[in-house]
Formats: C-alpha cells, structure tokens, sequence
C-alpha cells in the first residue's frame, strides 16, 4: 500500500517543469502587488497626486481585480485556461510597461485599472492550473500549500527589497521589475503547460456576469469610498444575480455548487483570515508609526521578520492538512491567528516592551494565518470536476479579494469610535478575536462530518467515507510537501 501510495504521488517533469511555471508566476504577481504598495508614497509625488487621492492608486487596482475576477474565472473553464493564464499575463506585461513610463495620474491610474483586469484574468486560470494539474488530492494539498508559501514569500520580499530598490534606483522599477519575468511566462507557458477541455455546448451566462460583476464593483467601490448608495447598489444587483441564476439554463454559478457545505464555509473562512490580518496589519502600523513613533523602514521589518514564518507554514500546511483535514487544520489556524492577537492589547507606549511583545505574537499570527489561508483554499476547491475548477478558484480568489479590499475600512471605522488611537486599536483587536472565534465555532459545525479519515487509524475505526462532494484530500505521507495572499 506504502509503495501505491509512493507512486501515485510522483509527479512527471512535464508536471514539474507546469508547476514551476505556475508557480513562480503566482510568486511574480505577490512580489509585485508587495513592491508597488511599498512605493505608493513616491508614485504620488513622481506623477502629481496629492495626499488625498493617493488612496486611488490602490483603488483603480482593486476594483477591476475584485469585480471581474469571478467573471474571468468562468470564462477560463469556458474558453480555456491556458489561453486566459497567457492573456493576463500578457496585460501585466503592458500595463506595467505603461506605469513605468507615466507622467501623469491619468497615466498611472490607468496603468493600475489593467493591472487590475490582469491580476483578474491570470489568477483564477493560474489556480485552475494548479489544481488540474496534479490529479492526485494528496500531491494537490502539498502543491497548494507551496503556493501559499511562495505567495507569502513574494509578499516578504517584495516589503524588505521593495523600499531599498525604490530608494537606489526609481518608484518605475516598482513597476519595471515584473516585465522580464512575465516574458520569460509566456514563453515557456506553451512549452509546458496544455491548454484546457472545454466543455461542449455551454455557453456564457451574459445576464448573470452583467448583474454580478456590476454588483461587485459597486459594493467594491461603495466599501473603498465609503458610499452607502453605492453599497445599496451593489447589494441590489447581487440580489437580482441570484434571481437570474435561479432561473438561467446555464448559469454563471451553479448555486448548487455555492450550497455545498465546503465551498461555503471555506471562502467564508477565507473572507474571515483576510479581513483579520489586512486589518490588524493596519492596525499595527498605525501604533507603530503614530504612538511608537517608529520610522516606515522599522515598521517593515517588523512585519517582514515575522513574516518569513509563513514561508514554513505554507510548505507545511499541505501536509497537516492531508493529516488531520481541512476542517481541523482551517479551524485551527485561524484560531491561532485570533488568539495570537490577544497578546498585542497588553501593548503600550514605550518602545521596547511593546516589540517585545508585537514580533512574537507577529510569528504565530502568520503561521496560522497562512496555514488557514491554504486550508480555505484546498477546501473550497476540493471534491470538484475538473470542468468547475476555474470558476471554484475564481470565487476563492473573490473572497481574498473583496476580504482585503474590506479589512481595512472596517478596522478603521472601529479604531475611530475611540479618541485615543491606542485604545482604538486595543479595542478592534478585541473585536478581532471574537469574531474568529465565532467563526471557528461556525466553520467547525458548518464541515461537521465531511471530514476523510486520516490515516489507517481512522481505517480501524471503520469510519464512513464522505461523498465526492464533500471530500476533501487523502492523507499526506511525511514527505515535502499554495493566497495568498497572504500576510
């Protein structure tokens, strides 16, 4: 059985030389979002954006991002995923040529809306990939959980290389720094990796791609510029996409699919570990910088540091989760991620105490936030045809993107409720940890009995296998073993 098992997760160097491929683009695009974030400041003043409409340079990306990923991710599994992999890909390219060479904010922020399209396209069809491309459920996990460490890294690096490439050179190479490797990406893309099956006969949902992508810019928008019409809007037109798709031949989302107990709890643990760590990341930086007085190049090492742990845990997280399940390894980690957060409200007003206590909480934060963002992952992605891949991988993808794009206003809107900003960030953070521990106990009931026995001690016991719907990946052997986004 050992020996089956063995063979059964060997990967071919076709497989290899697709993943390396996958892989490092996912890496590419996570060191580029990291750097560009860390040049913002120098990107205003180069084109002559004020202070104020600084905040659009993330907007004009993060609205084409969220609102057409969904979108893009079914029009993979329909068209090919290979074809829309090459074509994001390809808008990176220009639109990254573009930046670099703006001279004025219409320039940028048009560089930053294709961006945003790119990242749409090529992220949903680079999951799908992933995913297809590895047909074994226990090679699968250990594939995601390296891209979550990957995804994790580039985030890392992109924060510590960022500033220092920014000051020795330009703000252009922040955007500059892509365009050879995204070259290199669509060379060997044909060369290793094959185009998708399409599925006969099934045609575009046009009414219900209209209706969500409509609503999911508005809420995007109506959440970025804190506009209640435009979050009515988009709560509308979501409303009216679920009617369309309740009666649509082919819909753009089966809600069978979105019923199903892991597609739903998975994105919504999803959804909880990036609202959480996008806003305590927020938070902190705040304290530091506004109560700590520490200068930005300090504060970047006190996230980077730390936040090479979710390297480990990426890598890791496969394994664990073929181990135990992914209804205990996601549970598990984002409790991790909340209770690692308590430690923080003992900070303070002096320096050192206060970092004492910070960069350690920041370790175990992101072991566990990465290791919940590769569980969400594997469980809203599992027990799927290979047909419904690209839009699975889109809505995770979604719920990464509407979670971060959210995390921060909310955070904000419950340290503004106190006058102090200390005692603001004290008190969202307690917010913080009980909404993860609510959510815990959630996502704990909503898997309840999905759960493959793990190993041939569960065998003994003679516990039921769950349907294909339900399962999630086979045990993992303790060999080496992939959301970002992560940290």
């Amino acid at each position: 059985m050992a020996e089956n098992q063995s063979t059964s997760e060997q990967l071919s160097s076709a497989q290899k030389l697709a993943l390396f491929v996958l892989l490092g683009a996912q890496f590419m695009l996570s060191v580029d979002f990291s750097i560009l974030n860390v040049a913002l400041p120098q990107m205003g003043e180069g084109v002559g954006l004020s202070l104020a409409d600084l905040p659009w340079v993330a907007s004009a990306y993060a609205l084409p991002a969220a609102g057409f990923t969904l979108l893009f991710g079914r029009i993979a599994d329909l068209f090919g995923r290979r074809r829309l992999f090459l074509t994001g890909i390809g808008l990176l390219t220009v639109a990254s040529l573009l930046g670099g060479f703006a001279t004025n904010a219409a320039m940028l922020l048009s560089a930053r809306v294709l961006q945003g399209f790119a990242n749409a396209i090529a992220i949903p069809a680079a999951m799908a990939l992933l995913i297809t491309t590895v047909a074994d459920e226990r090679a699968r996990a250990r594939v995601l959980g390296l891209n979550g460490a990957l995804l994790s890294g580039g985030f890392t690096v992109g924060a510590l290389v960022g500033g220092s490439l920014v000051s020795a050179l330009d703000w252009r190479w922040a955007f500059w720094i892509n365009v050879p490797v995204a070259v290199a990406i669509m060379v060997l893309t044909p060369l290793v990796i094959k185009e998708s099956v399409r599925p006969a006969g099934v045609k575009l949902d046009v009414p219900g791609a209209v209706t969500v992508t409509a609503g999911l810019l508005a809420l995007v928008y109506g959440v970025s510029m804190q506009s209640w019409i435009a979050l009515v809007v988009g709560a509308v037109l979501i409303a009216a996409f679920w009617f369309v798709e309740l009666r649509a031949k082919a819909p753009l989302v089966s809600l069978t699919l979105l019923n199903r107990p892991n597609i739903k709890w998975g994105n919504y643990g999803g959804i909880v570990a990036f609202v959480m760590a996008s806003g305590v990341n927020f938070g902190l930086t705040l304290y530091m910088q506004d109560v700590l007085k520490l200068a930005p190049f300090t504060t970047g090492l006190v996230f980077g540091v730390p936040g090479l742990v979710a390297v480990v845990a990426g890598v890791v997280a496969g394994r664990m989760i073929g181990r135990y399940g992914y209804r205990n390894v996601l549970a598990v980690g984002l409790l991790v991620q909340g209770l690692t957060t308590v430690p923080l409200l003992l900070t303070g007003t002096s320096t050192t105490p206060s970092l004492a206590v910070i960069v350690p909480s920041l370790f175990l934060m992101y072991f566990g936030h990465v290791t919940a963002v590769v569980a969400y992952t594997v469980t809203a992605t599992s027990g799927l045809e290979d047909s419904q891949q690209g839009l699975a991988t889109g809505l995770a993808t979604l719920a990464q993107q509407i979670a971060v794009t959210i995390g921060i206003p909310i955070f904000g809107a419950l340290v503004a409720t106190r006058t102090d900003v200390l005692d603001g960030v004290h008190f969202a953070m307690q917010v913080q940890v009980v909404v993860i521990l609510v959510s815990v106990a959630l996502i704990w009931i909503g898997l309840r009995d999905r759960v493959v026995p793990a190993g041939p001690a569960a065998a003994e016991r003679q516990e039921p296998v769950p349907t294909a719907e339900a399962q999630q990946p086979a045990p993992v052997p303790v060999s080496r073993n992939v959301s970002e986004n992560t940290v």
